[in-house]
C-alpha cells in the first residue's frame, strides 16, 4: 500500500543516486507502513534521509520511510500494513511528502512495480 496518499515528484533513478520516489501530499498527513514488519530502524543518524524509518518484512525485502517530521514508532517495534508509523515532513525543500525507497536483498528496487495503482 501506498504511505501517503500524493503524488510521485521524484522518480526511481539509482544511476543518479536517487534510490526510490518522493510522494507529495499535504501538511500533516500521516505516514503508514506499505506492509507488515518489524521496525529495524528509527532515527536521524542516516545523511540525507533525515527522520528515518526502515521497515524489515521478510529476510528479502524492507521499506524505508525519509523525511519525516515525526516517527511514531521505534526500533524493534512490530507494525501492520496501513499503521501510522510517522508524520509527513518537507522534501526537497519544497513539498510536504515523504521519501520511499524499497530494497529486495539489499539493492533499490523501484517502489512504482509493487505499489498498487490508483
Amino acid at each position: 500500500m501506498w504511505p501517503v496518499t500524493g503524488r510521485v515528484v521524484t522518480t526511481f533513478i539509482p544511476n543518479q543516486g536517487k534510490k526510490g520516489i518522493n510522494i507529495a501530499c499535504k501538511k500533516g498527513e500521516k505516514v503508514h507502513a506499505s506492509s507488515g514488519g518489524v521496525v529495524a530502524y528509527a532515527g536521524s543518524g542516516l545523511a540525507g534521509y533525515g527522520n528515518l524509518i526502515i521497515i524489515k518484512h521478510n529476510n528479502e525485502y524492507l521499506t524505508a520511510y525519509g523525511n519525516n517530521a515525526k516517527n511514531l514508532v521505534s526500533e524493534g517495534q512490530k507494525v501492520k500494513m496501513g499503521q501510522i508509523i510517522a508524520e509527513a515532513g518537507v522534501i526537497d525543500r519544497k513539498y510536504w511528502g515523504v521519501h520511499f525507497e524499497i530494497r529486495k536483498t539489499g539493492i533499490p528496487v523501484n517502489p512504482l512495480n509493487y505499489l498498487q495503482k490508483g
